[in-house]
């Protein structure tokens, strides 16, 4: 039952409201205590830092056991969840999208399956830079605004033993048709990746989807151009490659295909120059051992130099280099790219923000279809305060500066978000009245449970 109340019908309620009559559809199994459950993650007055306390909030309106009921029962519909995000879509953004992983460490969680080993910069585990849990890659929308503010438009679990490359065209693949559907003959959208994903096997596996990719490539790569024409009668097999091109040595390249030059408030000026119809030379080893001749695949390499780094950053200014490809380079394709891959690190503030304040990784959760569910959570909880947004003043504590208008933070929005509750309704039905069960019956024992070790990659394919 939708007991939503007569508001007045604002653009933006009428959005926030669409969205939770769509999450509450979208929650198959235990929906009242799921919905009821991302409604306290947003109302709750401080970080989620234990997963009970969210059932003392009053917007929980059921006892601590349906929270974890909820999680260990109730059931949601993906596909439909990733219809409602790219649905709900901010469509004044441009069709920019980061893509990037995140580990739920779960280190001495022996009983819980799946898990593998990841790198980490900021957690040890064994004296080693690595964690063991599960990792997820989201796919989020960004804007051109300089603030912390992005879309999540899906959020995938990596099994230790899948193929990586196969798992993000998989995603890529997925996003681009819902995206074509909303918007048949729109623009293509452009993916932007970090260091650590390979360029040219998602290049390969996107030949055939209408994408743009754009990935950070080291600074030591070295491309080739397309073999020279073989002359008559000459002996032998023609060559594959043509001049060579090294990234760290300048006297290898030639006057760049295209040239930008532009002016960034954070970097100075920014000269991008690009090379087109350039392949690495490959190898018959990796995503290429199956193949009986590794293939040639083309791309723009991009070169991007600042006047000079954010204050924030410091250090000594670095070149960057960018692997891109795409089905036509134009002369403002250029400045999307660098533009683009900068502002991919929004991401990093979206991943802090459902850690440290939502909570995304506080509960002690055992089975990975249980992180599923949590995950689809959050992602409804950070989509809810993005619609809010233009619905929340600066409610802001005794010792916060004030805030500017327009320019709330999710923090910002997420302590409002409570005095919406005429706006945006609940459509979750009130708790039956009901006397406690009698638990477990005298007797019973249930043993230890199944113990499952954290995998390497490779163990896990094995």
């Amino acid at each position: 039952m939708d007991a939503i109340p007569a508001v007045p019908a604002t653009p933006a309620a009428m959005e926030l409201r669409g969205f939770r009559s769509g999450f509450f559809r979208a929650l198959t199994g235990w929906a009242d205590a799921n919905f009821e459950s991302c409604e306290a993650l947003l109302c709750s007055p401080g970080p989620v830092a234990s997963t009970p306390t969210l059932s003392l909030d009053p917007v929980f309106r059921r006892s601590h056991g349906s929270l974890y009921k909820g999680l260990n029962l109730g059931q949601v519909d993906g596909e439909a969840m990733r219809d409602l995000l790219v649905a709900h879509r901010p469509g004044s953004w441009p069709l920019v999208f980061a893509v990037d992983e995140s580990v739920w460490p779960r280190n001495n969680a022996e009983t819980s399956p799946q898990r593998g080993f990841y790198h980490s910069s900021s957690k040890q585990w064994g004296g080693q830079p690595i964690v063991a849990g599960w990792s997820y890659q989201w796919i989020a929308q960004l804007d051109w605004a300089l603030d912390s503010w992005t879309a999540p438009m899906d959020a995938a679990r990596i099994p230790p033993g899948a193929d990586k490359v196969d798992a993000t065209a998989k995603q890529i693949r997925a996003l681009t048709g819902r995206l074509e559907r909303q918007d048949p003959g729109g623009p293509a959208p452009v993916f932007v990746f970090d260091a650590g994903y390979d360029p040219i096997a998602l290049t390969s596996e996107l030949s055939c989807t209408r994408a743009c990719l754009v990935v950070r490539i080291r600074n030591d790569r070295v491309f080739y151009t397309d073999p020279p024409e073989p002359r008559p009668g000459r002996p032998g097999r023609p060559p594959r490659h043509g001049h060579r091109r090294c990234c760290a040595d300048p006297a290898t390249w030639p006057d760049p295909d295209q040239q930008l030059t532009a002016q960034d408030p954070r970097h100075g000026t920014v000269h991008v120059a690009a090379w087109h119809n350039l392949h690495p030379m490959l190898a018959r080893r990796g995503h290429w051992a199956d193949r009986n001749q590794a293939p040639i695949i083309p791309g723009t390499v991009v070169r991007v130099d600042v006047e000079h780094l954010p204050k924030a950053a410091g250090g000594p200014n670095k070149t960057l280099w960018l692997w891109v490809a795409a089905d036509q380079a134009g002369e403002a394709d250029l400045d999307i790219w660098w533009r683009a891959y900068l502002r991919q690190f929004d991401i990093e503030h979206t991943f802090r923000f459902v850690k440290t304040t939502l909570g995304w990784t506080t509960p002690r959760l055992r089975t990975p279809e249980q992180a599923d569910r949590w995950t689809w959570l959050i992602l409804a909880a950070h989509t809810q305060l993005r619609l809010a947004r233009p619905l929340v003043e600066d409610h802001r504590l005794p010792w916060q500066r004030p805030a500017r208008p327009g320019r709330l933070t999710p923090g910002r929005v997420r302590q409002g978000f409570r005095r919406t509750t005429p706006i945006r309704g609940t459509p979750a039905s009130p708790p039956k009245t009901s006397r406690a069960g009698p638990g477990r019956p005298k007797g019973t024992k249930t043993g230890p449970r199944e113990r499952h070790p954290a995998l390497h990659a490779a163990e896990a394919r094995v």
